[in-house]
């Protein structure tokens, strides 16, 4: 098979940043997927309803119509915090544009410091989503400065996510990124309020890419690449073709020099390749037949939303990723950066 033909994807996880960055994130994206639920970890975060509607401004400014498909949709975000009320969610819910809330345990990632410290704090809001029908995004990591940074995700199941779903049993949950063997089983046994959103380079890589023989700093990112069982985990959660698991890039820029440099920032830029790095992924394990509903249904079922109309098509021919992409007055280092990746998009069907 060279050419596939699937329905439009949509990006269940996605980190545009803000300001000039705006110009390159929006539509490397956009030029695939139909909808992305944006990350609100900016500096201050998107942390109400009014911040939303205004993040939702400028990113919509930002469409190139040249480069981004038809209807391009931004699914915007609240960051959770310790102060946040419920009456928020609800205005956020009526504002139209919010269709998630961002639990990021603080200090787990970039720009989480003010995030969630003591998920009992959040109660009463995860109550308020509940009955609402608001889902609730998880950075489902330990932030323990004593628990191995490999380990950090194994201890929040067993730590958190076991007593949230008990406590919350109407609430839906959307496990992301996920990393580890332990994650895939969880969300695989678990009930269907929850489901995992799984990276391109969490299938394509694992730590030895990272470390073997040399440092790799634009493979680092957070949650932390795994050992390669932990791969193979998430390669079979993905192309198995369980409704619980979907696309969710995590394609998150950081410029060149913030990650070559001492304390290098946790984050993969991929969307220039994203869609065509899982069809390699899904071709090499002999599932391409189980793309459609990883990339463009089990997302959109699972949050409620209808699937697209129109679809992409794909060929198996090779092209060697950019060196670098330009990112407002900086450079940015892509995912596929000098390797050859094995599909392109060559086309589209508007609905």
């Amino acid at each position: 098979m060279q050419d596939i033909e699937i329905t439009r994807p949509d990006d269940w996880h996605l980190h545009l940043r803000d300001g000039p960055s705006l110009q390159l994130t929006v539509n490397a994206a956009a030029r695939v997927f139909r909808r992305v639920i944006v990350m609100p970890n900016l500096k201050p975060p998107v942390s109400t309803a009014a911040d939303a509607l205004a993040y939702h401004s400028r990113i919509m400014a930002a469409v190139n119509p040249a480069l981004a498909c038809a209807g391009f949709q931004p699914l915007m975000t609240l960051y959770l915090r310790d102060i946040t009320e419920p009456a928020e969610i609800t205005r956020a819910k009526a504002g139209g544009v919010v269709y998630g809330v961002k639990l990021y345990p603080a200090g787990a990632t970039t720009n989480s410091d003010a995030g969630v410290t003591d998920i009992t704090r959040v109660y009463p809001v995860l109550e308020e989503m509940q009955r609402i029908g608001m889902p609730l995004l998880i950075h489902g990591e330990v932030t323990d400065s004593h628990i191995d940074v490999f380990d950090r995700e194994k201890v929040f199941i067993d730590r958190t996510m076991g007593p949230l779903l008990r406590d919350f049993p109407a609430l839906k949950v959307v496990f992301e990124h996920i990393t580890t063997a332990d994650a895939a089983a969880f969300v695989a046994e678990g009930p269907a309020t929850i489901a995992a959103t799984i990276t391109p380079h969490h299938l394509l890589y694992n730590r030895n890419h990272m470390l073997a023989g040399a440092v790799r700093p634009h493979f680092f990112c957070l949650p932390v690449l795994k050992r390669n069982t932990h791969q193979e985990a998430l390669l079979a959660a993905a192309t198995g073709g369980s409704p619980k698991f979907f696309l969710g890039t995590d394609s998150a820029p950081h410029s060149k020099h913030a990650k070559e440099c001492a304390a290098g920032c946790a984050g993969i830029f991929n969307s220039d390749s994203a869609i065509e790095s899982y069809a390699e992924v899904f071709d090499a394990c002999g599932a391409l037949e189980r793309l459609e509903g990883f990339a463009s249904f089990h997302g959109p079922d699972f949050y409620g939303l209808p699937r697209n109309q129109d679809r992409i098509r794909l060929r198996r021919e090779a092209w060697e990723g950019p060196a670098d992409a330009v990112m407002g007055s900086e450079s940015v280092v892509p995912m596929r950066a000098g390797e050859q990746v094995a599909w392109r998009v060559v086309g589209g069907q508007q609905a």
